[in-house]
Parts: structure tokens; sequence; C-alpha cells
């Protein structure tokens, strides 16, 4: 039977946020921002562990209390200096757990956001893909190219342009191979394109947004909040 496991890379410094402290430690409704991102995962039935994989030098991590989270979390100290390292380092750490058929979810530290029915609908949709693919969003916004004078140079098409989110959603073996032949991508479904192949998009929801400004955090508040969640 094919098992689901998840990684949820956090080696960054958040640099585009400002600020001392690493993002994924910024407080959000009375806790880390990236509890959230885990405690959805961990709490997904289907998923059996969680791995969050870190800097080698995290000083941050060891100041919080996970053990609310479960059995299934699992942190590694071997993030790399890009998404892409962390995420290849992170699968590496899974290897004697996940078999190359098994579903692999991989989601951002900083999209706190995501709903166990979103998480639900993904999986779903996927189940029987023969790629796989990821959770995203229909362009809804005009959107402008800029010149060097950071003038219109002229509107560009959005028709068929998505908004890419997490998780996304691969075997195992197939990723692994996928981040090895093609680590320079943004993302996983970037290197799986790569190969040649056309991950799924699955239509997620705007509110699986990314906290990557300050201003960011107080809308997923709101969100978190309306949903009931983050301490009062």
């Amino acid at each position: 039977m094919t098992s689901y496991f998840a990684i949820v890379p956090a080696a960054g410094s958040g640099a585009r946020f400002g600020g001392t402290t690493p993002k994924q430690y910024e407080m959000l409704a009375g806790r880390p921002l990236i509890h959230y991102s885990l405690a959805v995962l961990c709490a997904c039935p289907l998923i059996e562990r969680v791995w969050v994989v870190l800097a080698p030098d995290d000083t941050g991590w060891r100041s919080f209390d996970w053990t609310p989270l479960g059995p299934k979390l699992e942190s590694v100290f071997s993030g790399g200096a890009t998404r892409s390292a962390s995420v290849a380092n992170g699968l590496r750490a899974a290897a004697t757990a996940v078999c190359d058929e098994d579903w692999l979810l991989v989601h951002d530290a900083a999209r706190p956001c995501l709903s166990l029915p979103m998480l639900a609908h993904l999986c779903a949709e996927l189940a029987d893909d023969p790629v796989g693919g990821l959770l995203a969003v229909p362009l809804a916004d005009t959107l402008k190219r800029a010149d060097d004078e950071q003038r219109v140079a002229r509107t560009e098409a959005r028709d068929g342009l998505w908004q890419a989110q997490t998780p996304q959603m691969f075997r195992y073996g197939l990723l692994r191979r996928a981040l090895a032949e093609h680590p320079a991508g943004t993302d996983e479904a970037s290197a799986i394109e790569a190969l040649g192949l056309r991950p799924r998009l699955v239509r997620g929801d705007a509110s699986n947004l990314k906290v990557t400004y300050a201003a960011d955090l107080r809308l997923a508040e709101m969100i978190l909040r309306a949903r009931g969640g983050g301490d009062e």
C-alpha cells in the first residue's frame, strides 16, 4: 500500500522579510510561524511522518516545545544553501523509511494557512496520477512587464497562468531523481518539469498564502482567527 510522507524545508533566513529573527520563528497568533505548517501535516491521518529540515547552525528550533505536535515530527539539521538542497537532504534523511513509490509532500514553512480540507483534496486528486502535482490558483490580476526604468513595457496575457502553492506532491523516487539531475529549480514541480513530465495543477485557495513580508503576517493571522486557530 502506498504511504504518504512530508518534508518542510526551513533552513532559510527569510532575508526579504527583514528583521533579526529567521522568518520561520516569527510569532503568528501566539506561535512561531512554522508551527502551523507542521501542525496541519502532523494532523493529517494519511501522513505517516513529517521531516522538518533545518540549518545545521539553527539556534531557534530548540527554543520551542514541539511535543504537542505528536510523534510524527522529526527534525533534521541538514539544510542546504538553497530550497532544492534542503529538500534533497531531507529526502536522503527519509531514505530508510520511504519507498520509491510512496508519496512525498513538500510544504513551505511560511505557508501557515494550509487547511486539512485543502490537504485532503490534493491527496485525493493525485492518488492515481502518474506524475503528481501541486496546489495552485489561476492568476486573477493583470500582469505588467517592467522595463529598466520601472515603467510598464507591456501587459502580459494571464490566460493559462497559475500561481504555484504548496504542498507539492510527487513519488519519492521520482522527486529524488529530479532534484539530483535538476537542482536549480525554484520549486519541486520545476525539477519534475525538467525531466519532461507535466505535473498536475490542483486548484487550491487564495487563503493558502505564503508569508514573504511583514504585512503578510497580519493577513495570515486574520485567516487563522477566522477559522478559530491561534491563541486568543
